[in-house]
């Protein structure tokens, strides 16, 4: 358990070192909702309309940003292979990571979208909902899009690569992360929807960090 706490600290520590993955994603959604806001009238219900839409779709191309770079540095100086090599399972070493990334980039976003989403004028219970299911639509992006470096892991041009690769992956939920928001506006119940999506997150979260670790291993070989 402390080598599994070691681990974690020394990835968050170097995610926080790389300053500008960190904050350029929060910086892309702001500018997003910002110049969605500036386009259209204040008090626009039109706008109130679109803003589960808006929030949700640039919270999912802010992810995107610092993904094809996620295990770039590692294959390049060689710490790919002293995972490979370690006592620790390769998988739980992918876990970890991808757990450090989403605590600094995805859950920050889902928190960002809560006062975003006020400004764009969603209140009440709708703003638990949008950062409930931001959080889990994030942590099912960071899955996906971690297997996606993966795969591409060393290949050039990867980053124009992956978002073609992750967004099609990501339509169910961004529809049904979207869906929950707009059933309690119409006065339904949203739980199906968040049903949906703590499914899929479950299967990505038990089937993807295997994937991962197997696809490295393979770029390793």
């Amino acid at each position: 358990m402390k080598s599994l706490r070691g681990i974690f600290r020394r990835e968050v520590d170097l995610l926080r070192m790389q300053v500008l993955d960190a904050v350029l994603p929060l910086a892309f959604y702001l500018l997003v909702v910002m110049l969605f806001a500036f386009g259209t009238r204040a008090n626009d219900p039109a706008l109130a309309g679109l803003s589960v839409s808006i929030l949700w779709v640039g919270a999912v191309l802010s992810a995107l940003l610092p993904l094809p770079r996620l295990f770039a540095s590692e294959f390049e100086d060689g710490t790919l292979e002293q995972w490979c090599l370690a006592s620790t399972p390769l998988v739980v070493i992918v876990a970890i990571k991808l757990f450090a990334h989403w605590c600094l980039n995805g859950l920050a976003l889902a928190v960002m979208a809560v006062p975003l989403a006020v400004l764009l004028g969603l209140e009440g219970a709708g703003l638990g909902y949008l950062a409930l299911g931001l959080m889990m639509g994030t942590a099912i992006l960071t899955l996906l899009g971690g297997l996606s470096a993966c795969l591409l892991v060393g290949i050039p041009r990867a980053a124009s690569v992956l978002p073609l690769l992750v967004l099609p992956l990501m339509a169910p939920v961004v529809i049904f992360g979207s869906g929950a928001v707009r059933a309690w506006q119409l006065g339904a119940d949203p739980a199906a929807p968040l049903y949906f999506l703590g499914s899929l997150f479950a299967l990505s979260a038990t089937a993807l960090p295997w994937a991962c670790a197997s696809a490295l291993r393979n770029a390793y070989d």
